[in-house]
């Protein structure tokens, strides 16, 4: 079984479908039939983000081997529709997704052609120009996706916890208690959320996000049986255990 994972993608369209490409093109070579997982955070930041909901939601509507997980940023817009007031309780500021401008949320209600005034009327343009279909795929994404090579997740998990009672709050956001911990999951951790600056194996994880969001890479891996690669314009290379 072949499968590829793409880190955090944060709004950047142009990005994911030159990853696609990547990714096509080494699948087709060796023989066809791989499973696409992403990671989460496809939201905020970029350019694009509606780009990027509209691109993954039909293309799985197609029939595409795709899965996608939800990640922290996915959860923003969905829940301010939803619930207006509700503050993210993973966000340490404790401030509202619209009056937080580190997060994106100006990028991505831009890419709707909304533009944030005050709440109530930010909430009323959102509700006209996001078409449900987007807001009901984004509070329906999966949490994780488990493979025979290794456990898909946004952020991580937390050690000890079997995966059945993991929190939402746990898989979209952990850091302390996950990054820390050296010891064995039972299957490899494959995650965004926290950059790194290329592709680190860790032992027990695989941190994917190459920072994107901040004009880094998008980066892309494979597993099959010949093992674990990055995915490039130069072709596969190696990604050895610690």
């Amino acid at each position: 079984m072949r499968t590829y994972a793409i880190g955090d993608i944060h709004g950047h369209l142009e990005l994911l479908r030159a990853a696609h490409e990547l990714i096509a093109r080494d699948d087709a070579a060796h023989s066809g039939g791989g499973t696409l997982v992403h990671v989460g955070d496809l939201l905020d930041r970029g350019p694009d983000s509606r780009g990027v909901v509209d691109y993954l939601l039909r293309g799985q509507a197609e029939g595409r081997p795709w899965i996608v997980l939800k990640g922290n940023h996915d959860r923003f817009l969905p829940r301010f529709v939803r619930e207006p007031g509700w503050i993210d309780p993973g966000l340490a500021s404790g401030r509202h997704w619209l009056d937080h401008p580190s997060l994106g949320a100006a990028e991505t209600l831009g890419s709707y052609g909304v533009e944030i005034r005050d709440h109530a009327r930010t909430l009323a343009e959102v509700s006209r120009a996001v078409p449900e279909a987007h807001l009901h795929w984004l509070d329906a994404l999966p949490l994780w996706h488990l493979a025979p090579q290794a456990l898909f997740v946004h952020a991580g998990i937390r050690p000890g916890i079997d995966l059945a009672r993991q929190t939402e709050h746990d898989l979209v956001w952990i850091r302390k208690g996950f990054l820390d911990d050296a010891g064995d999951h039972g299957l490899l951790v494959v995650h965004g959320h926290s950059p790194v600056e290329r592709v680190t194996h860790f032992g027990n994880r695989l941190a994917i996000d190459t920072g994107a969001a901040y004009g880094g890479p998008l980066s892309v891996v494979v597993f099959d049986e010949t093992g674990l690669h990055l995915l490039s314009e130069a072709g596969r290379e190696p990604i050895p255990a610690p």
